[in-house]
């Protein structure tokens, strides 16, 4: 109970500054909660204002779970087996791992009118957009977990018959888990950042395509309803992504 209380209690004082800052005045540009929980509630249900973003939550929340989930994935499988190998193997990691240090400051957004021309307006664009973000914090902390690995846990391996690739699964990815899942937590995390941005590649449909076509109509309480429903999918994704880590990792006496 004390653990629930305190972490809702910040989220509470929040609430109340933010009441207290901009109730009874009409002529602020940032609404209320009150108008923002109304237009939530309309986004999602209608009854309200039924206008033209009534009842269209569901419709704009699946289209970026799908962007969001459908670029993590792209990214997870192809950081995982590259991360593995340039953790591994000195050639590789001499070979790609400059190139990918040089790229990796990159903004997303400076990718945005690069992926506008490869892959046109759209919803690819989005999810290629969302595989970038995702993409560099797996791929580093999969480089780190394997290159962490005990040299003496080869040598156990390979006393043991296990040798040459096998050892990639039997002893090099079991290791590095703990550091896969916490780059898979980042990217999953960078995945809903990027979501907004991804979505101004001419999608009608996301999240992030009804906060920027509702700051151009000056409807604010669409923007932070929006904001809202971003964080509580992309706090929900980190939890599930949490359970399967504690489930994968019940072996380890530090994760179970």
């Amino acid at each position: 109970m004390r653990q629930a209380l305190l972490a809702v209690a910040f989220p509470l004082a929040l609430l109340a500054f933010w009441h207290l800052a901009t109730a009874n005045r009409p002529a602020s540009l940032i609404p209320p909660p009150h108008d923002v929980w109304l237009e939530l509630w309309d986004l999602a249900f209608g009854g309200i204002n039924d206008d033209a973003y009534s009842r269209t939550l569901h419709i704009h929340l699946l289209a970026s779970l799908g962007r969001v989930y459908g670029g993590f994935a792209m990214a997870l499988i192809v950081a995982l087996p590259l991360g593995m190998l340039i953790g591994r193997i000195t050639l590789v990691r001499q070979l790609i791992d400059p190139t990918i240090q040089i790229l990796r400051p990159v903004p997303v957004t400076a990718w945005l009118p690069l992926a506008m021309i490869i892959f046109g307006l759209g919803p690819r664009s989005a999810i290629f957009l969302v595989f970038l973000g995702a993409f560099y914090p797996i791929l580093v902390n999969t480089i780190f977990g394997v290159r962490a690995v005990e040299p003496r846990l080869f040598e156990a391996a390979a006393m043991l018959g296990c040798t040459g690739p096998a050892q990639f699964f039997r002893v090099v990815l079991p290791a590095a888990l703990p550091s896969i899942f916490t780059g898979m937590r980042l990217g999953l995390g960078f995945a809903w950042v990027v979501i907004v941005v991804g979505e101004m590649t001419g999608v009608q449909t996301g999240l992030g395509a009804i906060i920027m076509e509702a700051r151009q109509l000056s409807r604010t309480e669409i923007v932070i309803s929006g904001m809202i429903v971003i964080g509580i999918f992309g706090f929900l994704s980190d939890q599930l992504v949490m359970l399967i880590g504690r489930w994968l990792l019940s072996w380890s006496p530090s994760h179970a």
